[in-house]
């Protein structure tokens, strides 16, 4: 076989090949393909279902198994947590030594520890319960060492100390 039939052999080959994959390829090429614009209009729709959901009191989460491996959610938003209110919280009570935290559920737990100049040990368990800077999303519960319970007071004092750390962190934030 001569050398410039085993190339045009070859050739032919390769070109078929290649035209059977084309033809494969555009069959149903439009089926389940979302273009970009597509699919913003189906996220701001999705988006403004949720709110009137949300406004209406009903429960928007995801409910399959299949949900925690999509992609369509940004991992940032999935932790509803104000991280102003977190940071502020470990800033305002580090005297306190931290036992535990789940920054997924919001919750700080701490041991036993004096505030500086005071003679009275405290322990702190602070919840974080929503994205928002506000008060509604803080709780702080304060117990003294030997459960002797903390006037309502202290607790309001130590809950306005952390939302002012927190509205100072979120303003030297927005000068970066």
């Amino acid at each position: 076989m001569s050398l410039s039939r085993l190339v045009r052999s070859n050739f032919v080959s390769v070109s078929l090949a290649m035209g059977a994959t084309l033809v494969l390829a555009s069959c149903g090429a439009r089926d389940g393909v979302v273009t970009a614009s597509e699919f913003s209009s189906r996220q701001a729709a999705d988006e403004k279902r949720a709110a009137i959901a949300r406004a209406n009191g009903e429960d928007t989460r995801r409910s399959t198994i299949w949900d925690l491996f999509s992609n369509s959610q940004d991992p940032n938003t999935t932790v509803e947590v104000n991280k102003y209110l977190w940071q502020a919280s470990l800033e305002v009570l580090n005297f306190l030594p931290v036992e535990s935290v789940d920054p997924f559920t919001g919750v700080i737990s701490t041991g036993y520890g004096t505030p500086p100049g005071g003679g009275t040990a405290y322990r702190a368990t602070i919840y974080v319960q929503d994205p928002a800077l506000d008060a509604r999303s803080l709780k702080v519960s304060l117990q003294r060492r030997g459960g002797g319970t903390v006037s309502v007071e202290t607790q309001r004092a130590v809950e306005d100390a952390i939302l002012t750390r927190a509205r100072q962190l979120r303003i030297r934030d927005s000068k970066l």
